[in-house]
């Protein structure tokens, strides 16, 4: 009933939303829109959907299987248990979001998330499609701390919905109370975008006081227009296969090198762009380089001109 129920309630808010999102796009000829992106994201928003549909038997099983030895029970207070849940949820995001961005075989799922050169509300959409496979691994501390798995995978579905609004360039700031706690269009630009100073921030649902906790928050700056995308743009970027599987094919080539075993799983469980040679960097690295280059030119003395 509870999904039922966000179904109801999501399915009209996203058509009214997107709706008016593509005639403001068209109106003000922004092209924030196209028609082969918007395809792509509702594909493999649907093969996503259907795994997660498939597989879900299977992560319900598991995680009731561990709630038999959850150590509280917290559902005598609702008023405490669903905002403990709330936060509970939105921080375990938080480490999923992160490990799939430092983790180079967990971003070659997560990284068709980001493979779209356009920023809109049906980006939200464009999802990780592997992804239900593994996600619901970070769920057991959930169930051990007494959360019951229907209500998991509720409130994940919930917090979803607000993942979904942040994906727009209508909206430029909130007021600053809300940018201090909330994850804002704001602050999801930046996570999208192919920016050396961006990459690899904001990786918060809906709470972003995690990545102001944690190291990885960057404030959208004017001074650094966004450009979103990949840092290496695909080659044929409306290919539906080449969207899910690019960055397994580069994993396996960098598997076949020559190179000792223990070397080969760090090309696996290293960062993206990680390499045992130097050919290519990781976005710590490059972030490393951009701040020595401003920091020299920042020391540099001015010329006066006379």
């Amino acid at each position: 009933m509870k999904e039922q129920f966000l179904i109801l309630f999501s399915t009209p808010l996203y058509f009214l939303v997107i709706g008016v999102e593509m005639l403001l796009s068209h109106l003000h000829v922004k092209k924030y829109y196209s028609i082969k992106d918007t395809f792509i994201n509702i594909y493999l928003c649907t093969v996503n959907s259907v795994i997660d549909l498939i597989f879900r038997l299977v992560y319900v099983v598991v995680l009731w299987w561990f709630f038999r030895f959850h150590f509280m029970d917290l559902s005598f207070n609702p008023f405490l248990y669903w905002p403990l849940l709330f936060i509970g949820e939105d921080i375990i995001f938080y480490i999923e979001h992160r490990v799939d961005h430092y983790c180079r075989l967990f971003w070659a799922v997560h990284v068709t998330h980001h493979s779209s050169g356009q920023f809109n509300l049906t980006t939200g959409f464009r999802s990780s499609v592997f992804q239900p496979l593994y996600r619901f691994i970070y769920f057991i501390p959930l169930v051990l701390l007494g959360f019951r798995p229907v209500d998991i995978v509720f409130m994940y579905s919930l917090t979803q919905i607000y993942g979904i609004l942040v994906h727009t360039q209508y909206i430029k700031k909130m007021p600053e109370w809300f940018e201090a706690v909330f994850v804002s269009p704001s602050h999801h630009r930046v996570h999208h975008a192919s920016n050396i100073r961006y990459l690899d921030r904001n990786m918060g649902m809906v709470l972003i006081i995690w990545d102001r906790m944690f190291g990885t928050f960057q404030a959208e700056l004017p001074e650094d227009p966004i450009r979103y995308g990949l840092v290496k743009p695909l080659e044929n970027p409306h290919h539906l296969a080449n969207i899910i599987f690019h960055e397994f094919e580069s994993v396996r080539k960098d598997l076949q090198k020559d190179i000792p075993f223990f070397i080969k799983l760090k090309y696996l469980f290293m960062p993206p762009g990680w390499s045992h040679d130097g050919s290519s960097r990781t976005a710590t690295e490059l972030r490393k380089e951009l701040v020595e280059e401003e920091t020299s030119l920042a020391q540099q003395p001015s010329l006066v001109h006379g």
